[in-house]
């Protein structure tokens, strides 16, 4: 019975915002540098490192994260698939308030605040909608740079 615990410990609808702001940070950091250390997470993030050191322990527990011995942190299957998740949301929602008009640092705040609630279902809709959107405007752009003839008389 132990298995199904761990199981439901490690799903991604136990993690706080908090929790996904680690995921993402640590996936940025990989892709950036490669390797991850708790300093590297208490700077992006602005937090302490004790801090740090708490929210690692814990989504090592959940599963979401490995340490290695020399204290690099990697994100486990899990782990990565929900900081995908994350950063997919984030940029979409950030896409999508631009597109709206929003200013590109309004956007980029607020997309980091919606991030954490919205659904799949909304983001892929929105996905389609910037997309069509997009297959929109750029037809009404050719087709406002051809302009007609004018009829002589």
């Amino acid at each position: 019975m132990r298995l199904d615990e761990d199981r439901i410990e490690a799903s991604p609808e136990r993690l706080n915002r908090a929790g996904e702001d680690y995921l993402k940070a640590v996936l940025i950091l990989q892709r950036k540098t490669g390797s991850v250390r708790s300093l590297d997470i208490a700077k992006m993030l602005g937090v302490s490192k004790p801090s740090v050191s708490v929210a690692i322990k814990l989504l090592r527990e959940g599963g979401f994260l490995i340490m290695d011995p020399e204290k690099h942190i990697c994100l486990t299957e899990l782990g990565n698939e929900v900081a995908e998740q994350i950063c997919e949301k984030h940029r979409v929602l950030s896409e999508c308030l631009t597109a709206l008009g929003v200013g590109a640092d309004v956007a980029e705040k607020d997309a980091c605040r919606m991030e954490h609630i919205v659904s799949s279902e909304t983001i892929e809709r929105m996905r389609t909608f910037i997309s069509k959107g997009k297959a929109e405007c750029e037809r009404q752009q050719k087709k406002n740079l051809v302009t007609p003839r004018r009829r002589s008389s």
